[in-house]
């Protein structure tokens, strides 16, 4: 979609780490926001989706090192509480507009329910039409 509509659409990404379900995950959040300080989080990102079962510190930095990330920073960025206050800032947002569970995908503060590309295309297009009404 954002190749489609470079000028129109926008990905935000929201940070909704399930504690309840995966004990590791606001330190896989807080890994990612690290890696993106170095420019890797979409890679990092991935990597914890390819490794969710097992997530946990070692496999962080296991991951930070295949990444070629500056393991000294990452470490540090690891502890930085300003990461941390955004994580929790995220899941705070999801829960206020009712998230649930992951992925969770809005289009103009509503929840898509039909998360496939042409789900994502006809809310897209919808939102457009809306706003060459205004």
């Amino acid at each position: 979609m954002l190749e489609q509509y470079p000028n129109d659409v926008k990905l935000v990404f929201k940070n909704f780490p399930l504690t309840r379900i995966h004990k590791a995950a606001m330190n896989a959040a807080i890994g990612a926001l690290a890696a993106n300080q170095q420019e890797k989080f979409w890679e990092f990102h991935s990597e914890l989706f390819k490794n969710y079962n097992k997530l946990n510190d070692a496999m962080f930095d296991e991951i930070a090192t295949n990444l070629g990330l500056d393991m000294e920073q990452f470490k540090q960025d690891m502890q930085n509480p300003a990461l941390a206050g955004l994580v929790q800032r995220d899941l705070k947002d999801g829960v206020a507009v009712g998230v649930r569970g992951t992925p969770s995908i809005f289009v103009n503060g509503r929840q898509l329910k039909q998360r496939s590309l042409p789900g994502f295309k006809a809310a897209i297009d919808a939102e457009l039409q809306k706003a060459k009404k205004k």
